[in-house]
């Protein structure tokens, strides 16, 4: 019987799914192309149908719960969003709203926290490196087009807001994960995001935000 292109997503869906939770119970060192067909119960030929190697099935897993809506910020730049900061923020709360009620991404994010990043898997820092890249600048063009109307505050030049944007971000979720979840992640994190919208938000009587900052050294 001729496989359709639904069958084949399901298929590669569950050999990620099982490599997520051998991953999550052994460690990905430690887990084999093996361990994880037979898991996922398919032959380990049909693992490289879909993945080259472990590396590319790690990076799979990885994006498929993105932290932050990237296309969304993306969509909004281009057509130029009428209050991107706010766009910002909502998108921010509810990612962590997400991440509070999804245990899958819960448990993705601790994978990703574990993991060692040695041998093949060192290839892995360089994507996540370039992703982050990617993330920063796309942060910092929202910042930009909120500045260029009038809505960032004269304080926060636009680079050094998107540096911070992206650095409570991560930083929030990151210790939640890393050290069991010592605090309410929706309650404690939406306000310290709401606090720092505030500040980033331009006051009546303002003078004009630095559409573009000094750079600052990456």
């Amino acid at each position: 019987m001729r496989r359709t292109k639904a069958d084949a997503g399901e298929t590669r869906q569950s050999i990620i799914d099982a490599a997520e939770r051998l991953f999550f119970a052994n460690g990905v060192a430690v887990t084999s192309l093996e361990q994880i067909a037979a898991e996922a119960g398919v032959t380990r030929g049909a693992i490289y149908w879909y993945f080259a190697n472990k590396t590319e099935l790690f990076m799979a897993m990885h994006d498929s719960v993105p932290l932050l809506q990237e296309e969304v910020i993306a969509r909004a730049v281009v057509e130029g969003h009428p209050d991107p900061l706010t766009l910002l923020e909502n998108i921010a709360l509810e990612s962590l709203q997400l991440l509070a009620s999804d245990l899958r991404r819960q448990r993705i994010y601790r994978i990703m926290t574990r993991c060692e990043y040695q041998g093949d898997l060192a290839r892995v820092l360089d994507r996540q490196q370039e992703a982050m890249k990617r993330q920063r600048s796309l942060f910092l063009s929202a910042f930009t087009l909120a500045a260029e109307k009038g809505q960032l505050s004269p304080s926060w030049p636009a680079e050094t807001a998107a540096r911070t944007f992206d650095w409570l971000v991560c930083g929030i979720v990151m210790e939640w994960l890393h050290f069991d979840q010592h605090f309410e992640l929706v309650a404690c994190g939406s306000k310290s995001i709401r606090r720092m919208f505030d500040d980033f938000r331009a006051k009546p009587g303002q003078p004009a935000a630095v559409a573009r900052g000094e750079r600052e050294t990456a």
